[in-house]
């Protein structure tokens, strides 16, 4: 049982990183309700907005300063992304510019990180796409089927298909992971499997096609399928066949950061929510100051503080060099409930007018059901905690 042998980290106290949040904050009033409203309404990108994250250089926020980059621990990229979902951006459209990268920092090639991470930092390469779900396997990725083999003349024949690949169209390169040896000849379900870093400029058209799924969140989320697609051996990042153990140290990341992200979003609705409740006035008074509207918000802030410690105990950590997968696993649960809740309340508050576009409420709403789903669902977390934190049976 693991028991957290990492008790004595300390969690930052108080509002932390207050200079990143101001410069992000001031970014962020240059993208008002109407620009993210415009873009749900004609499913787009949001360019304007990723260019400004990367010019101002937040996105290279976790790459180390001898490339390029902020060289900040993950805490300040989380309030970095916290601070656009609580001002009521979405930063889902290139957070992966910040997390995925870190196979690429922790396992690359000292020539690939050479090579790549100094154009990621700058923004001249786009590192957006993460190619690991696929249709038959989902969160199963032990069990997918996409197979890189290697020829003769030390070449990597891939063929496959990904799904719910978010942002692909927007990015240069892809973080893919492939089976390189047959689930059949290997000791554990977890070995084989290689990642690659696919440069999707040179491999549209020769193998690798995009297909843009139609979603209820607009994340410019793609199918993408790989039909006997060529490519050269030094896209491979580490070893051949430790890919898993790669992904699952930069899920760790993503799930920390998606979670400083639900937390931005819960002090969004519950921000929203004081301040219509104080302004909407039924029977000659404000309905803040009926209980049937007070108690919820109250909750709803109260599970948010408790969820945001969680957050805080994750990434120090992370930051410190613990492996922390059972405390990223957590926080993205709480932070996600935390959120869910927080925006099942703002609707309520509003009643009717929540349901119009105009207000922002149920855009935002739909983006925060998402993280009760991915990147992962809570059932797999307590799965996880039942078995590899609390020693409890596999269940089959």
């Amino acid at each position: 049982m693991n028991m957290i042998a990492a008790d004595t980290i300390s969690i930052p106290a108080g509002d932390d990183w207050p200079e990143i949040r101001e410069a992000v904050g001031r970014l962020c009033d240059d993208f008002p309700n109407g620009y993210w409203l415009k873009l749900d309404k004609e499913d787009r990108y949001p360019t304007e907005f990723v260019r400004t994250l990367t010019e101002s250089g937040f996105l290279g926020a976790l790459i180390p300063e001898d490339y390029g980059g902020a060289g900040l621990p993950l805490s300040a990229a989380g309030v970095v992304l916290e601070t656009i979902h609580e001002r009521g951006g979405n930063a889902a459209a290139c957070h992966a510019q910040m997390y995925t990268m870190g196979t690429l920092l922790k396992y690359g090639s000292p020539e690939q990180k050479q090579r790549y991470l100094p154009d990621i930092a700058s923004g001249a390469l786009r590192l957006q796409a993460f190619g690991v779900t696929e249709p038959t396997t989902g969160s199963d990725t032990t069990q997918l089927k996409t197979r890189a083999e290697r020829t003769a003349h030390g070449t990597y024949i891939v063929n496959g298909q990904k799904v719910w690949t978010s942002r692909a169209f927007e990015s240069d390169l892809m973080l893919l992971l492939a089976r390189t040896t047959a689930a059949d000849k290997v000791r554990k379900r977890s070995d084989g499997m290689s990642v690659f870093l696919l440069d999707m400029r040179e491999a549209r058209g020769k193998g690798l096609e995009l297909s843009k799924i139609d979603a209820m969140i607009n994340h410019n989320t793609c199918e993408v399928f790989i039909d006997n697609l060529e490519i050269p051996d030094d896209t491979l990042v580490g070893e051949e066949g430790k890919g898993f153990g790669y992904i699952v140290d930069s899920m760790n990341a993503e799930r920390i950061l998606i979670a400083y992200e639900c937390i931005g979003d819960a002090k969004y609705f519950i921000r929203k929510a004081v301040d219509y409740a104080g302004e909407r006035s039924v029977f000659g008074r404000p309905i803040g100051a009926n209980q049937g509207i007070q108690f919820p918000v109250a909750k709803a802030y109260a599970e948010t503080q408790a969820a945001e410690l969680m957050v805080k105990k994750a990434a120090a950590m992370f930051d410190a060099g613990h492996k922390a997968a059972a405390e990223a696993n957590m926080a993205k649960m709480l932070a996600a409930d935390a959120s869910w809740q927080a925006a099942e309340v703002c609707m309520q508050v509003y009643g009717g007018f929540a349901f119009a576009r105009e207000y922002g409420i149920e855009r935002k709403w739909r983006e925060a059901r998402l993280y009760q789903t991915a990147p992962i669902s809570k059932n797999m977390i307590l799965g996880y905690l039942g078995q590899h934190v609390l020693g409890m049976s596999r269940s089959y």
